[in-house]
């Protein structure tokens, strides 16, 4: 069986599918790890660095002839036409905005492989796509807000005066979030944190910051059986409105990282809001390719609002792209440990999984996610 990564046509997308130190985890399925030419180039990973650990390197149309063909973003129609029929195709496939390639992958009885909808269980930890590269979204969104943002972080006793540290607010408390966290702390930055679920006051505080939330009996079931937010009431916002807007002209940077899988992310931020901000403050909306937590932000733009500055990068795991390519490759591997007989080389779907009952978005010619319909 062959195995193979493409590489990425979207111009914000560096990352790629196999890494070089994961060649060899491939190899151990039983499977020949195909690479097309500079897949790896824009994370780091040239195709030396592959040829050692025992991959190919070969052309884009070989790659979608393989058994089992990688992608980080769903390949485009011309690709998927060249796909073989029965093959398996794995990826961030985005089922919510990619409905016009269904009846494609139906037509070629692809098994297609949604990676972000890997269920939040313990035994699907190692292949959690969306943790694995929310963790880097966190990171770097500290990084970018620090980059725009005209001031210190930590504060700094000098003989010339006192440096105060600058004042961070995350909304959302997911694992970007989280990282977040950790990150601005590290920094030396005070770090005050929200979210709907209360359960997640205990990890803000663990990571030394501060929780605010609106608490009331709304907030008390507001976690879906995923872990995930749930879309809140209209009063409930109002509530939880009226709190950020009592906190958010004090903070020097708010991160917003608040996303609901298939809907469009809340608006947490007004312009009013931002407005109320001191200017050289930064606000950077995470979840910008939703929609955006804040209506100013702008997809792939950094801008200046009355001298507060919104970053609206899309694709912010990209711009981590060697460590968010090593791990995800990593959650690729250890999904496929779970449909590969290694000693029949063959996919072996086990529908009474709940991963692969979760994954799977078709096979043998029909769409299995009813949802997506």
């Amino acid at each position: 069986m062959k195995i193979s990564a493409l590489k990425e046509n979207f111009n914000d997308e560096n990352r790629v599918a196999i890494t070089p130190d994961t060649i060899k985890l491939f190899q151990r399925l039983g499977l020949d790890v195909l690479i097309e030419n500079g897949a790896g180039n824009n994370s780091g990973y040239l195709n030396n660095m592959y040829e050692e650990n025992g991959a190919k390197i070969v052309t884009r149309n070989d790659c979608l002839k393989a058994n089992i063909c990688l992608c980080v973003k769903m390949p485009n129609q011309e690709d998927l036409n060249q796909l073989n029929e029965n093959s398996v195709l794995i990826g961030i496939l985005n089922p919510y905005e990619n409905k016009k390639y269904f009846n494609t992958l139906k037509d070629k009885r692809i098994i297609s492989c949604c990676m972000e909808l890997i269920p939040r269980i313990s035994r699907a930890q190692s292949m959690d796509v969306l943790s694995s590269q929310a963790n880097l979204a966190g990171y770097r969104s500290v990084i970018d807000a620090a980059e725009q943002f005209g001031k210190a972080f930590p504060m700094m006793m000098t003989a010339a005066g006192r440096v105060n540290p600058a004042k961070v607010m995350v909304l959302g408390v997911g694992v970007a979030g989280l990282q977040a966290i950790a990150t601005a702390k590290r920094l030396g930055a005070v770090v005050s944190a929200t979210d709907v679920r209360s359960v997640t006051k205990e990890q803000v505080e663990s990571l030394g910051g501060k929780f605010i939330m609106v608490e009331d009996e709304e907030s008390t079931n507001a976690e879906t059986i995923s872990g995930y937010a749930k879309e809140m009431s209209d009063e409930y916002k109002k509530k939880q409105a009226k709190l950020i807007s009592d906190t958010i002209a004090k903070q020097d940077i708010v991160i917003c990282t608040a996303l609901i899988p298939g809907k469009k992310a809340p608006v947490l931020i007004s312009q009013e809001m931002v407005e109320s901000m001191v200017s050289g403050s930064v606000v950077v909306d995470l979840a910008v390719e939703a929609g955006g937590n804040c209506p100013l932000s702008k997809l792939g733009k950094v801008i200046n609002h009355k001298g507060v500055k919104v970053i609206g990068y899309a694709n912010v795991p990209g711009k981590v792209a060697k460590d968010a390519s090593a791990l995800y490759s990593k959650n690729i591997f250890n999904f496929l440990s779970l449909i590969i007989n290694k000693e029949e080389k063959k996919i072996n779907l086990n529908w009474e999984d709940e991963i692969v009952n979760a994954v799977v978005l078709t096979n043998e010619g029909k769409l299995r996610l009813e949802k997506f319909n």
